[in-house]
């Protein structure tokens, strides 16, 4: 399939065109760049052999959007596109508002009136909000603790609804946990802008002296050692995932957790990080962020039963081609 992967240069959007092009499938990337390197896409090709289209493209841009779909024959889109982090969109939520609600509305305007009806949406487990764990797929979402989630509830609302009133479509919502890892080249990874907001590539850096330790976001939860309890997933199982749902879905509107169905602590991970890589990793208590929860992780059975996909990383893969990844960019 010809398929389109808005914000494909982005650290999961990237390793999905690595699957992509690895399962046959025809890549067309948009991104602009906001959060991601054009250098990516030269990295994707010396993993895979094969070059995606790449266009500078702002997705909350309807005119740009429509002048790509009408210059490719699309079969589906994966759309990755938007704003991410939980902490930031505490202190500027228009911001996510208008590009993660927008961007949906306006890829999705172009798939009805191009007649793409195959749309793969990177959704996310913080629609769950502060749920009993594990989170399952049909759980109500009631209690969504920050501005990030909200706007991925919104967005999995307006693919319902169009899919609703398009019986051809077929959509997934890919609720993910917390992608962690990198490609096993070391050729592409997580390279977050600044002091960075997820765990992993904060341990990285701190591992390479690039930041003097790590800051550990709350040590009072009520887990097993006080921090936070997450469901880290390898990010090309991750990727695996999004192809899985490309290829197997049905007409209709379908949800799936791609997590591991394993809770690891924020001081777990800091240890196997140490022990997989053999390096000591500083660290400080101190208050919790806005807007994060005590515990996270998924249900994952829907998944294996109806897309046959399932998590085969461990933790200890992760943090080493995290590794990797940080010591040869």
């Amino acid at each position: 399939m010809n398929i389109l992967v808005t914000g494909g240069t982005g650290y999961i959007g990237s390793h999905t065109c690595v699957a992509l092009i690895a399962a046959n499938h025809d890549v067309i990337i948009a991104d602009n760049l906001s959060n991601s390197k054009i250098e990516t896409v030269d990295r994707i090709e010396r993993i895979t052999g094969k070059r995606a289209l790449f266009y500078k493209i702002d997705v909350t841009d309807a005119a740009s959007v429509r002048s790509l779909f009408s210059s490719h024959s699309i079969d589906g889109v994966i759309h990755f596109a938007g704003l991410k982090a939980i902490s930031e969109s505490t202190r500027i939520p228009l911001e996510y508002y208008f590009n993660n609600v927008v961007s949906t509305i306006v890829v999705a305007g172009a798939c009805l009136e191009y007649g793409v009806d195959r749309f793969v949406f990177s959704s996310s487990a913080t629609v769950y909000g502060d749920n009993e764990v594990p989170f399952v797929e049909t759980m109500e979402l009631l209690s969504v603790t920050n501005p990030y989630g909200e706007t991925k509830v919104m967005s999995e609302k307006i693919l319902t609804d169009i899919a609703v009133t398009n019986s051809a479509w077929s959509v997934a919502l890919l609720r993910y946990f917390n992608p962690i890892g990198a490609h096993e080249s070391g050729l592409i990874g997580e390279l977050p802008g600044g002091v960075p907001d997820n765990l992993m590539p904060y341990i990285t850096q701190v591992a390479k002296g690039k930041l003097d330790k790590l800051r550990v976001f709350g040590g009072d939860y009520p887990t097993v050692d006080g921090t936070g309890v997450r469901d880290y997933i390898h990010v090309m199982d991750l990727a695996k995932g999004h192809i899985a749902a490309l290829e197997k879905l049905p007409e209709g509107v379908h949800v799936f957790n791609l997590g591991t169905g394993q809770g690891t602590s924020v001081l777990e991970l800091v240890q196997a990080f140490e022990k997989a890589n053999n390096l000591k990793i500083p660290y400080e208590i101190v208050e919790r962020r806005p807007g994060d929860i005590a515990k996270s992780y998924a249900d994952t059975k829907k998944a294996g039963i109806e897309l046959g996909w399932k998590a085969e990383r461990s933790i200890l893969d992760m943090c080493r081609d995290a590794w990797r990844f940080e010591k040869s960019y």
